[in-house]
């Protein structure tokens, strides 16, 4: 059963309209049928989007800072036929509930709740973009049983994260405030980092569904909060977990991202010399955004591979 957004946030009953320019297949996509569901951990609600029948074998997908699932939807839609498929909204971002403090750790026991309450087959692939690859390094390394691998979208794993930095710098998100309408909330969109090259109608869907109707207009869902759990970048407490992941890692390396050669070469080095180091031809850190069909072939060779070959070890 398709289900629109959630009491609360732009219409449970008005459906989000699609960009009248947006092509086929970003449409295709848009229309295949999800459920909005929900999972309590440590007495917090956390949302998730769902696609495809229970019982398969399954994907997860987790956003990056001040992100929300919707940001995976033209991508993870299209797997629907073949996995069971769920997009997360970690606490404090999207139609989740927000905590008083957040931490990695906690994070992860979410992903994990969220994978288990989606009612998959085996143990999922897990997909994370930024800090979302921080917090799926993490699931891997704290939970080893869950994942059967994990593929991590431009995350520096030893550099500042680029939310986090740009918010204690106050350099992203300015004070908190209240739009009159969703229009004027949907101008004021821009990513962190800034990236040339957004496909509009892409931003006009993640735009969409980073709102919520509050008293006297819109602000945006996530928490303004999140990241003052953290000192001056996730790089202290990812980085650890980085040598302790044993599943299949793959590293998808944006062209124009944050992950340089050098830091690519240094995760290569800290996962056994054994995980893959791939570069998205002319992507953003936020490849969803501007070449999501790259983004979405590199995931699919990958998974395809996966289903076909053995993994290597690394001599530890």
């Amino acid at each position: 059963m398709r289900r629109g957004p959630l009491a609360g946030t732009l219409s449970a009953v008005t459906p989000v309209p699609i960009a009248p320019d947006a092509p086929r297949w970003f449409r295709r996509a848009l229309e295949v049928d999800f459920t909005d569901e929900f999972v309590t951990v440590d007495g917090t609600p956390i949302h998730f989007v769902a696609w495809g029948e229970r019982g398969r074998r399954g994907l997860v997908f987790v956003h990056g800072g001040a992100a929300h699932a919707h940001w995976w939807t033209h991508v993870a839609a299209s797997f629907a036929s073949e996995f069971r498929v769920v997009a997360i909204d970690l606490s404090g971002h999207g139609d989740s509930g927000h905590r008083k403090t957040y931490t990695l750790e906690r994070w992860t026991d979410e992903v994990v709740a969220v994978a288990d309450a989606a009612g998959m087959d085996g143990r999922p692939v897990i997909v994370g973009h930024s800090m979302g690859g921080f917090v799926t390094i993490a699931t891997a390394a704290l939970h080893a049983d869950v994942p059967a691998g994990v593929i991590i979208c431009d995350s520096p794993v030893t550099t500042p994260d680029p939310e986090v930095r740009s918010y204690q710098s106050r350099e992203a998100f300015g004070r908190p405030r209240t739009y009159a309408t969703l229009d004027a909330v949907l101008e004021r969109f821009r990513t962190v980092p800034v990236q040339k090259h957004n496909l509009d109608f892409v931003i006009d869907h993640v735009a969409r569904r980073s709102a919520q109707q509050v008293d006297g207009g819109w602000r945006w869902k996530f928490d303004r909060h999140v990241f003052d759990s953290f000192g001056p970048s996730l790089r202290g407490i990812a980085k650890p977990y980085l040598p302790r992941v044993n599943c299949r890692f793959a590293l998808l390396r944006s062209e124009f991202g944050l992950v340089t050669a050098g830091i690519g070469a240094e995760m290569y080095e800290a996962l056994g010399r054994v995980a893959p180091v791939i570069v998205l031809p002319q992507t953003g850190h936020h490849p969803m955004l501007d070449q999501p069909l790259i983004l979405l072939t590199a995931l699919r060779a990958l998974l395809a591979d996966w289903d076909h070959s053995e993994p290597l070890r690394p001599a530890r």
